[in-house]
């Protein structure tokens, strides 16, 4: 654990911790005053007003539209069924920026329902709820979908046998072994939305603000670090309460059930009804998923002369921008490329070392206590760790505002969860009789390791190592603070663009949004192909 806690002590707790220390103290005393007035500002209240019943629309609406498709993946046998559980899962990996791209190309001023209705819902809320749903659509579908496949669907039958109907014997039987399983996906939706930050800020413009855009506002535009600092207070609170839910739920869904392999559950479908239901299914994936990245890619060569390449090959030239870029943008993929791989090797290191402790029999009370802690990354605002990097790594000998390093760190604190919840269970899978049997052999623990749990999580390591690749690739709450202009990764690249008018630097928005899309994809699709069906679901 010596690793995982000095990574976490150095690169999250010291600059969060940092950032806060500034914003409350004044003249060498802390000014706690200051939560009580920044919190009865009657604009705040409306921040955070917006940001929870957003968040709550969000996951209803999610958990609506995505159940029904959790039951197609879980129990329908169809063909290219693998396919398109891998095209529904795009989005989860893709930045937020790219998502919030997708949806302006698709609902905002020129987009395609402006061309073929007339029809704008960019700067409402309309827009933001259905880029959340577009977002966390894989979230319920691989939670909920996973436990669902694996269900004894005899029980089902034996109470229609015992005279209940469908719907009865499904709500009896089935809901009460799902709900375990949908109250974590529904809080991890919440999550996710309470958190929004890339989406709200280019969907929603300044109507709209969710904590973490307020944060940015106030941190980075107004300068104002007490308020900043009472938000970040307030909205580790809530990311607080909401993991230790997660983390009961978790707790109860690992109750014991008659489980049996997946393949025993599905079928082809049978009936006017599951038909119909597949039909459905394949229609929303094809409208909430298919539709907006294909508008995307559309955008990318729709020039004024035409449609053609000449967005992409703008991307080439720095003079293209004017003072947007002091490099091509072009440069961005590289960049972004190298630090994902560099930010994944830590995360491999770090999630790994974490989940091995956490594994070990003597792992007491405080260790395990370590697994919610390592969630926090994914809740707390980038935005604050950003800054804190900013101002608490500017000393020797941990100077690193110069240093190219900086970023790929930033990144893997997001990938490290990541590792660790798709290690863990397959860890914790292994026999360990099969270490003892190699230690009693006279195998040092390093050499057991070696020849014992890797080939056993050799998958995992492949499945996390895809995730942490993609997430690193896509982080940008905390990027955007670090990022050296010189060196701009892809997500601040398409930020910089669409905060820039003129159809060039919105054609190369698009475009470079394509490209991360397909680099998100080609991952996601190569994970698909190694996962197993343990280590394959988060």
């Amino acid at each position: 654990m010596a690793v995982p806690v000095l990574f976490f002590a150095l690169f999250f707790a010291y600059p969060v911790v940092a950032i806060v220390g500034r914003g409350l103290r004044a003249g060498g005393e802390w000014q706690f005053g200051r939560i009580g007035t920044v919190l009865s500002r009657p604009d705040i209240l409306d921040v955070l007003w917006f940001t929870t019943w957003q968040a709550v629309a969000s996951t209803a609406l999610t958990l609506l539209v995505a159940l029904p498709g959790a039951y197609v993946f879980a129990r329908l046998r169809f063909p290219g069924k693998q396919l398109l559980r891998a095209v529904v899962t795009v989005p989860f990996v893709l930045p937020t920026v790219v998502v919030g791209t997708a949806f302006l190309a698709l609902l905002g001023r020129g987009g395609f329902l402006d061309e073929l209705w007339g029809v704008r819902l960019d700067t409402t809320v309309w827009a933001i709820l259905l880029a959340h749903v577009f977002f966390n659509y894989a979230v319920v579908v691989r939670t909920v979908g996973g436990l669902w496949s694996q269900l004894d669907p005899r029980q089902e039958e034996a109470a229609r046998v015992l005279g209940a109907g469908r719907f009865a014997a499904w709500r009896q039987v089935t809901l009460p072994a799902l709900g375990p399983a949908v109250a974590a996906a529904a809080l991890m939706v919440f999550l996710f939305t309470f958190t929004s930050f890339g989406v709200v800020q280019i969907l929603g413009g300044p109507a709209y603000s969710t904590l973490e855009v307020e944060i940015y506002r106030q941190t980075a535009q107004l300068l104002d670090l007490p308020t900043a600092a009472v938000l970040t207070l307030v909205q580790f609170a809530a990311v607080g309460g909401i993991l230790a839910l997660h983390a009961w739920t978790v707790r109860r869904r690992e109750t014991a059930l008659r489980l049996v392999d997946p393949a025993q559950t599905s079928r082809p479908p049978r009936g006017a009804g599951q038909r119909a239901l597949l039909g459905g299914v394949l229609l929303t994936v094809l409208v909430l998923v298919l539709l907006p990245l294909g508008v995307l890619v559309e955008r990318s060569f729709d020039t004024s002369a035409g449609h053609g390449l000449a967005f992409y090959r703008a991307l080439q030239s720095a003079d293209a921008n004017g003072s947007t870029f002091l490099v091509p943008p072009l440069d961005a993929i590289g960049n972004s490329l190298r630090y994902a791989l560099v930010a994944t090797l830590i995360a491999l290191v770090i999630g790994g070392l974490a989940a091995a402790a956490l594994t070990l029999p003597q792992a007491g009370r405080l260790v395990r206590g370590f697994d919610a802690l390592l969630m926090l990354p994914l809740g707390v605002s980038a935005v604050t760790v950003g800054f804190g990097f900013l101002i608490t790594l500017d000393e020797p000998p941990l100077d690193l505002r110069t240093s190219w390093i900086l970023v790929p760190l930033a990144q893997a604190l997001v990938g490290v969860p990541f590792v660790v919840r798709t290690m863990l269970p397959v860890l914790r899978a292994v026999d360990d009789r099969l270490r003892e049997a190699a230690a009693v052999l006279g195998a040092s623990p390093l050499r057991v390791w070696r020849e014992v749990d890797l080939p056993l999580v050799r998958r995992a390591v492949l499945v996390a190592a895809g995730f942490a690749f993609a997430v690193s690739l896509g982080e940008f709450g905390a990027t955007v603070f670090i990022a050296r202009p010189d060196n701009p990764t892809l997500p601040v690249a398409v930020a910089r663009l669409l905060g820039r008018s003129g159809e060039l630097n919105y054609g190369q928005a698009m475009a470079l949004s394509t490209i991360l899309m397909l680099v998100c994809a080609a991952s996601l699709l190569l994970l698909e192909r190694i996962r197993t069906d343990r280590s394959g679901e988060f």
